[in-house]
């Protein structure tokens, strides 16, 4: 089976299942452009964000035309999970100059999400901007503040963590 009908054969539910999917796939060639051409489409997104976190958690990168691709795609993220996943891979990234905009686009839509998970970890890809281009530092904190006195419980805890590594 291909790796796409492997991902739509997939539940949206088992680590086990999509960890599986990541054992079969991720030494071809073609892995990472694939899943990220993967994240266009709703019924694909989540679980190629999932294999896309996955594989960056151990210790591999992305080229730098591969993380344009993401980041230009960044817009057409639909589902909450696959925003949240996206999120969570910002700290392994180097966000290039040409790919700045659309990052900062995809962080604003982030903060006003309904979902309080997609919130907080859009708070920390603020941190990620601001580390990388230091501009956004004052606006970052300005957000931080506002989240410290707006914000449910667990997002005030995603904060208080960044803070914690000195910003």
């Amino acid at each position: 089976m291909d790796i796409q009908s492997e991902i739509e054969a997939w539940d949206n539910k088992s680590a086990a299942d999509i960890r599986n999917i990541y054992e079969r796939h991720y030494h071809d060639a073609s892995f990472v452009p694939t899943i990220i051409k993967f994240t266009v489409c709703r019924r694909l997104q989540k679980g190629a964000a999932w294999l896309l976190k996955h594989h960056l958690e151990h210790d591999n990168n992305l080229d730098r035309l591969n993380v344009i691709k993401l980041f230009e795609n960044l817009n057409q993220l639909e589902h909450w999970e696959a925003k949240l996943l996206i999120l969570q891979c910002l700290p392994f990234l180097s966000i290039p100059t040409s790919q700045k905009n659309s990052v900062e686009t995809f962080l604003r839509n982030c903060l006003m999400d309904d979902n309080k998970f997609v919130r907080a970890w859009a708070y920390n890809g603020w941190y990620e901007l601001s580390v990388q281009y230091p501009q956004y530092k004052n606006e970052t904190k300005q957000f931080f503040d506002m989240a410290m006195h707006d914000e449910a419980p667990s997002v005030k805890a995603r904060i208080r963590n960044i803070i914690k590594k000195g910003f």
